[in-house]
């Protein structure tokens, strides 16, 4: 029988055990002054108390108690206690990605981790929080608005404890959190399946201790969060995930009973939302736990009935005056009335309060993060997400609903994985014809059908653990799906990764209900065992794809063999290796769809391969493609810089800069080629320029030092020589272009200083060697002349 059923039942009557946390036995009533009382799996009691007052009724209804069907029951798999499902899963999540933890730097980590000046000790650490994700301004126009601070802040700490860039570290760090949090998803899915209750002394019960393993283990052993996992830059998603669930079990401590006897904590609500923000500092879907609090609150501790709230709504029907909930079976059906719902109030002040500080909490949040973030939205291409660039709002909407089909996919059957989806991989749907229209067919007719399931169905406890998974599966997907604004790729496998909790939920839920027809429940059994122990390999093989980025890139060529991206990387990862010939094979793969790092790298093959003429318009294609490249115009000035045609490479590397001010590669060319075509001011006014904009580049400091000295400003140049010196003091050449300094300067006791310093540290440093003799002689002379 429906908790929200508006008809009144009579209870059947028997003895039983008072007691407000152990449970009911099938036909029981408990004796309470002034109404009848039971017990209920999602708090802890409820009395029918006519003629209470308002708060009284308050607190009794967060004070419900419900034993509903136990998932449990019908099952047959392992009964552990607590502490030992909690360690099976931490070893299972640790067997999985194990082999993940001796790899490399791949794919994405070279740009957030290597490349990001944010990881540096030199970098004051308020840059964290006005850079986005990659090290960028989120001011800048190039930025991505991905803004990460403190999964940037775990990145720098793992630096700077590791003393350098080693990838063990890293790798060691992701996997422990991928432990914890499936560690922590026994207790939430414990009480997403189970029910919240709590014992007198205040400890929380796990009601379905089977069913919550399993969902536990099928979330820890998804091969679908290996990326999340193996890659680094994946522990944006862990951060998040292990906050997210942080709110969430929070807020469900909100309505433990405390020592003052409300019947709800304002304290623990406003943790809830504290976490949540982090959750969101770490990774945009952390936002989104708010909402599913909501939801929680709204079906499980007030007991809504949605599809009966709305239609009451919808014809204005004056009975919502009066409201009575009944208790479903196998217990007694035991009701309370509630006279005058809007006099009383109840839920105003409880849920609505809650829904109220919840949603300020949220919007706050959005707030502070778009004053500092700005309004511009990220730029994309269109390769990266080609149906958002579609003029047909059908073509959209199709596209867009495939994609949500494919993510589905690949919950239900993670075996074809790739680190990228965009650039081709995925050609668009234009037309109802497509054959793949079966795919967006199949996933509403089961969307749909669930939905209908959550709403109308008469056993509460149905409604209440399908809406919960649709609520997990959907809404931490929303920020992904293009419906609020344009993301930078077609099907990413680490947004999938707080989804894939839903996922879990509904198929433990369809095992518990297969189980209750089976007639042989332990071939059921064995065969989820079976899963899982397939789970657990695929998630083997692919961490150990991770482990490089050759055999990531290769694993992709068979599951999108229409991907640019895929080509691309393949070719340059043959190219960082020398072999330039099998590297131009993929890029000219690559550049099939407009692609500008594609034609920029295979400009670079080319040049290394000194075909010039072919490597000028890869280039220009790229900037084609992409106006505002400035990588791809540093490329070009060195190929005009090769060529002698000095005037078109400065041109080139000037527009670098334009694009780019903080292009250290650039200035530092500009200079150096300045400084040897004899223009001395003018090499020495781009040098200033660019210390302006990058006050604490070592490398633009040693280039300008080197014009300053051949201009005779010695003072100003070992100034700037020494500053170098310090912000980088292993660098032989700026030892030993400051002992030729010395050495012009007549300061010959610190010229031969330093060229001792820099032979130490490169004794095959050119030229040292030579000029340290010169010293040597001059020295000799020197003494042989006091000596006379």
């Amino acid at each position: 029988m429906s908790s929200e059923n508006v008809s009144r039942r009579r209870s059947r009557r028997g003895p039983s055990p008072v007691g407000r946390s152990a449970g009911r036995s099938p036909g029981g009533r408990v004796s309470h002054p002034g109404g009848r009382c039971r017990t209920d799996s999602f708090s802890s009691q409820i009395c029918n108390q006519h003629n209470a007052e308002a708060p009284n009724l308050e607190q009794a209804l967060h004070r419900m108690a419900q034993t509903e069907p136990n998932l449990d029951h019908d099952i047959s798999w392992l009964l552990l206690p607590s502490y030992w499902a909690k360690m099976v899963v931490a070893l299972i999540s640790f067997l999985c990605f194990a082999n993940s933890y001796d790899g490399d730097f791949v794919f994405d980590d070279s740009e957030a981790i290597i490349n990001n000046k944010d990881l540096r000790a030199e970098t004051p650490l308020g840059d964290l929080w006005h850079h986005d994700f990659w090290g960028s301004k989120l001011s800048s126009n190039t930025s991505h608005k991905s803004y990460r601070p403190l999964t940037v802040l775990t990145f720098r700490i793992n630096y700077l404890f590791a003393g350098g860039f080693y990838p063990i570290g890293f790798h060691v760090i992701n996997i422990i959190l991928h432990c914890t949090i499936s560690v922590l998803m026994v207790d939430v899915f414990s009480i997403l399946l189970g029910g919240l209750q709590f014992t007198s002394k205040g400890r929380r019960l796990n009601l379905a201790p089977k069913t919550s393993l399993l969902a536990a283990l099928l979330f820890a052993a998804h091969p679908v969060h290996t990326e999340c996992v193996a890659g680094i830059v994946g522990r944006a998603d862990l951060l998040c995930a292990l906050f997210f669930l942080l709110s969430f079990l929070g807020y469900c401590k909100a309505f433990k009973e405390n020592k003052e006897g409300h019947n709800f904590s304002v304290f623990w609500v406003l943790v809830s939302v504290i976490l949540g923000a982090i959750a969101m500092l770490c990774k945009e879907q952390g936002i989104t736990i708010l909402g599913l609090n909501a939801v929680f609150d709204a079906l499980v501790i007030n007991k809504l009935n949605l599809l009966e709230l709305i239609q009451k709504l919808l014809h204005k029907d004056k009975s919502l005056e009066v409201i009575v909930i009944s208790m479903p079976a196998p217990m007694e059906d035991i009701e309370l009335i509630m006279y005058n719902y809007q006099n009383t109030g109840l839920l105003r002040k409880g849920l609505l309060l809650r829904i109220t500080l919840l949603m300020s909490g949220g919007a706050s949040i959005l707030y502070i993060r778009w004053r500092i973030m700005g309004t511009g939205p990220p730029a994309f291409t269109e390769v990266d997400n080609p149906a958002s660039f579609a003029d047909s709002l059908f073509v959209r909407a199709i596209n867009y609903n495939y994609y949500y089909s494919l993510n589905a996919w690949l919950l239900l059957c993670p075996w074809w994985l790739c680190f990228d989806w965009s650039m081709g991989c995925i050609p668009l749907i234009k037309s109802v014809s497509d054959w793949r229209i079966i795919a967006l067919a199949a996933l509403w007719f089961c969307l749909i059908g669930l939905i209908c399931q959550a709403l109308c169905s008469e056993d509460s406890h149905k409604r209440r653990i399908l809406t919960l998974g649709l609520g997990f599966l959907i809404i931490p997907f929303l920020p992904a799906s293009n419906l609020f604004f344009r993301v930078g790729f077609v099907i990413a496998e680490r947004v999938i990764y707080l989804p894939s909790i839903g996922y879990c939920i509904l198929f433990t839920y369809g095992f518990s209900l297969l189980s209750k027809q089976a007639k042989k429940k332990k071939i059921l059994a064995v065969a989820v065992l079976g899963i899982l122990l397939i789970n657990v390999m695929r998630c083997a093989l692919r961490s150990s794809q991770w482990r490089s980025e050759e055999q990531l890139f290769r694993s992709a060529l068979s599951v999108c063999p229409l991907n640019a991206k895929v080509h691309y990387n393949v070719g340059k990862n043959l190219a960082d290796k020398g072999n330039q010939s099998a590297a131009i094979k993929y890029y000219r793969e690559a550049v099939r769809p407009d692609f500008a790092a594609a034609w920029m790298n295979l400009g670079i093959v080319q040049n290394s391969l000194r075909r010039f003429e072919e490597a000028e318009q890869s280039y220009w294609t790229a900037i084609k493609h992409r106006k505002k490249y400035p990588d791809c115009y540093y490329n070009l000035g060195r190929l005009y810089a090769d060529l002698n045609r000095h005037i078109d490479a400065l041109n080139a590397w000037r527009n670098a800069t334009v694009l780019k001010p903080e292009h250290s590669l650039a200035w530092n060319n500009m200079i150096i080629l300045l400084d040897n075509t004899g223009n001395l001011a003018q090499a020495e006014a781009v040098g200033r320029e660019a210390l302006e904009l990058i006050p604490n580049d070592h490398s633009l400091m040693f280039s300008l030092a080197n014009v300053l000295g051949k201009s005779q400003k010695y003072k100003e140049s070992e100034a700037l020589f020494l500053k170098a010196i310090k912000a980088n003091p292993n660098a032989a050449s700026y030892h030993g272009n400051l002992a030729v300094l010395y050495h012009r300067w007549g300061n010959l006791d610190l010229a031969k200083k330093h060229y001792e310093v820099s032979l130490k540290l490169d004794p095959m440093a050119p030229g040292t060697k030579e000029n340290y003799n010169l010293l040597r002689r001059r020295l000799e002379q020197l003494q042989k002349k006091g000596g006379a």
